[in-house]
């Protein structure tokens, strides 16, 4: 029937709203719903002029509007609220119809949904959106999972409404069940450790320089028209350039220094736990996120060791200035490939298949981490699909050994002075331990057989080996 809507969405909060007027307004019929009908009223009132919408105050009726195979988007919390949406939907639904999580679920919560859902002949899509409001309006990147089936009648209707960089959308089908909302939440891993490392180079070059807010806005201005060119550096310059309206102080001064988070990055750090992939610059900005937050050892900490750092000393404004952004620039290339790393060990884990160089692709345009390297990214994995490391690549390889000196002077000048910078450091401790000839995890695995007989293997011939420590310290193959 040509009166039935071509997709739903549930959830019209800011960004299930948005995202039902980007399909309107690309010509498909959007069948809306809400738990209050007062949302699905004012969405129609105000928008309905952008296109076709079908609302509904009922599930069932909500459902009933929607032409087969049925595609309904849930965008709302994650967590319980989704599975209570999914359950109330289920048995609306019929074999072939599809379920769309939208929102920032938990991969394992989707793998469990995908597979409840399977057994009833429906199909689960977890898929990452990313662009905040604005990006779900007028053009986010979008990671869908699930079944090559489900894409085929939904990839067009995503790719349509995604974000377009050269004429290519920014949506490509990611893989099975939860790979969706896997690679969606590594992406935001690396916006924690992109952000954090740009936090860290402006607190060094007000401290260095003495600047003004208003003054690194200029710098970070100039940085994005060279390699650092990213929607999150061109974001900065905007946030350090505002000026407060009330009290006519700089923004950034009159915010509170705790900065909050939705968990995202914290389900990264954990997953990269379980996977066994060090991911030490996502991990120090998930940290000091949390750092920021404890505002009662903050205040005992001050008082127990006072708030007094050295001023760092800056015999050239333009070196220091360009060691900072050097630095930042390794520093991001770290944070890319360890999230990258992670991606793949995913992957492999969970028989994903994952293709890197297209999250590349797909994340030039419409996302937080919109980057000019994400070009030179895909390219590295164009080249390469087996890619030990992004950094080995000789794009990345120059990039890092260019900044490596500036990356030394500048961890070396925090930690004299007393200026956190926990993802530079980390990031630099990461390249260094790396590329070392030997690691002192020798000496680990001997402590580990001492004293918990965890055997050990050695360099010169094959096998497992323990040492009799408490007897005749006499080595044996285990």
């Amino acid at each position: 029937m040509s009166d039935l809507a071509q997709i739903g969405v549930t959830g019209l909060a800011v960004m299930g709203r948005n995202l039902a007027r980007n399909l309107a307004r690309n010509g498909y019929a959007v069948a809306v719903h809400n738990r209050s009908y007062e949302r699905t009223r004012r969405l129609v009132d105000e928008f309905g002029h952008e296109g076709t919408f079908v609302p509904s105050e009922l599930m069932a009726d909500f459902v009933a509007s929607l032409a087969r195979p049925r595609a309904v988007i849930i965008m709302v919390k994650a967590g319980a609220p989704t599975d209570a949406v999914i359950d109330e939907l289920v048995p609306l639904l019929e074999e072939g119809d599809m379920i769309v999580d939208a929102g920032n679920a938990h991969f394992a919560d989707t793998r469990r949904r995908e597979q409840k859902l399977r057994e009833h002949g429906l199909h689960f899509v977890g898929t990452g959106v990313s662009g905040g409001e604005e990006g779900a309006l007028l053009g986010p990147s979008i990671m869908p999972g699930g079944s090559p089936e489900s894409y085929r009648t939904l990839g067009p209707m995503f790719e349509k409404i995604a974000a377009k960089v050269d004429g290519t959308p920014c949506c490509t089908h990611i893989g099975p069940d939860g790979a969706g909302h896997f690679v969606k939440m590594v992406h935001n891993g690396i916006e924690y450790a992109d952000m954090q490392l740009i936090a860290e180079a402006y607190d060094l070059l007000r401290a260095g320089l003495g600047a003004t807010p208003a003054e690194i806005a200029d710098i970070f201005r100039t940085w994005n028209t060279g390699d650092l060119e990213s929607f999150l550096i061109e974001i900065t310059a905007d946030v350090l350039g505002h000026t407060d309206s009330v009290t006519g102080k700089a923004f950034v001064d009159i915010v509170l220094d705790q900065a909050e988070q939705k968990g995202t990055g914290r389900w990264t750090v954990q997953s990269a736990l379980d996977l066994g992939v060090p991911i030490t610059g996502i991990a120090e900005a998930t940290f000091a996120r949390s750092l920021s937050g404890h505002a009662d050892q903050r205040a005992a900490a001050r008082e127990a060791f006072g708030t007094d750092r050295a001023q760092i000393e800056v015999k050239d404004r333009d070196q220091f200035v360009e060691d900072v952004r050097r630095a930042l620039y390794a520093s991001k290339i770290v944070a890319y490939a360890q999230g990258f790393d992670h991606i793949q060990a995913g992957s492999e884990e969970f028989g994903w298949s994952i293709d890197r160089g297209s999250l590349a692709t797909i994340w030039r345009g419409g996302c937080i981490i919109r980057a000019r390297f994400l070009d030179r990214i895909r390219e590295a994995y164009d080249e390469n699909p087996d890619l030990k490391s992004l950094m080995v690549a000789p794009y990345f390889a120059a990039g890092v050994n260019d900044g490596v000196p500036s990356w030394r002077r500048v961890v070396a000048a925090a930690a004299e002075t007393g200026i956190p910078v926990p993802a530079f450091s980390s990031s630099l401790s990461y390249f260094d331990g790396l590329r070392a000839e030997r690691l002192p995890a020798s000496l680990i695995q001997g402590l580990r057989d001492n004293f918990g007989a965890h055997t050990y293997r050695r360099t010169d011939r094959d096998g497992t080996f323990h040492v009799e420590w408490a007897g005749d310290k006499q080595e044996h193959q285990a």
